[in-house]
């Protein structure tokens, strides 16, 4: 794990910004690709839409982070940007961009569900680098120990900060190996971002792709909680982010089903 990677005075550059900046980085260069290929609106759009979700997704992030923990002061707090947080806020500011701009809202979705994943994608390496969002203990040959993580992998951090059992035979100062979700996010959504960038090549319906991208990443984000070292679980047994994950797909299959047969309808009647 790597805290810092240099500092500017004041200014301290750690892996995770770094990332951040090159999940934004790369998320626009998918979206610009897709755009481009499905003739969306011009380079001026493109950077609209990009600072839009830059904006919607660092406020969402960190809103979800401080209502998450009931701590408004954590919205100064470098630390703590939640992807589904990111995702609604970046999300409603870009159809507000979509909106003003009059760009065709499915066709957009497509473009920005690729762009979406593989920005996910290189955040989680971000996460891996600083030992952040890590998982349950595990005997598995690629666990991992996260000793200067914000939350360091010993013993006694697990079971205080988790409420984890740790396995019998670990002293409380003891490193215990977890599941290194932050690696199996990056696959699966790395895998995510490869399927949808096939799709917009084969030039597949309006719609398919967004709605099968954002689909499996929720899908993916809902199993690989299971997994996760966590303090948010419910009553049930399911964290805060597979609840919103649940509600997502169930969105997505009712835009499906309702929404985009009335859009094409409509766009059917224009032509």
């Amino acid at each position: 794990m790597i805290s810092e990677l240099f500092s500017i005075g004041p200014i301290s550059v750690s892996p995770f910004g770094l990332m951040l900046v090159a999940a934004f980085f790369g998320a626009f260069l998918q979206f610009q690709w897709g755009a481009r290929r499905l003739r969306i609106g011009n380079e001026d759009d493109w950077s609209a839409v990009l600072l839009a979700s830059a904006i919607g997704g660092l406020v969402g992030g960190k809103v979800y982070y401080a209502l998450l923990y009931r701590d408004w002061r954590l919205l100064y707090d470098r630390a703590g940007i939640v992807f589904y947080g990111s995702l609604l806020g970046g999300t409603l500011a870009v159809l507000w961009v979509v909106w003003r701009r009059k760009l065709p809202v499915w066709r957009t979705a497509d473009a920005a569900a690729p762009a979406v994943a593989i920005g996910y994608a290189l955040g989680r390496v971000g996460c891996l680098l600083v030992g952040d969002d890590y998982g349950l203990p595990t005997d598995l040959p690629w666990g991992m120990t996260f000793p200067e993580g914000p939350i360091p992998t010993t013993a006694a951090d697990l079971e205080r900060h988790f409420g984890v059992e740790v396995p019998p035979g670990y002293a409380p100062t003891d490193q215990v190996p977890v599941h290194p979700t932050q690696v199996y996010e990056t696959l699966a959504a790395g895998g995510i971002w490869l399927l949808g960038r096939r799709l917009l090549v084969r030039d597949a319906a309006a719609g398919v792709v967004g709605s099968l991208c954002f689909g499996l990443l929720a899908l993916e984000r809902f199993l690989v909680e299971f997994l996760r070292a966590k303090d948010d679980r419910l009553l049930t047994g399911l964290t805060v982010a597979q609840v919103i994950s649940l509600v997502l797909l169930l969105a997505i299959v009712t835009l499906w089903l309702f929404a985009r047969p009335r859009e094409r309808a409509a766009a059917a009647a224009r032509s």
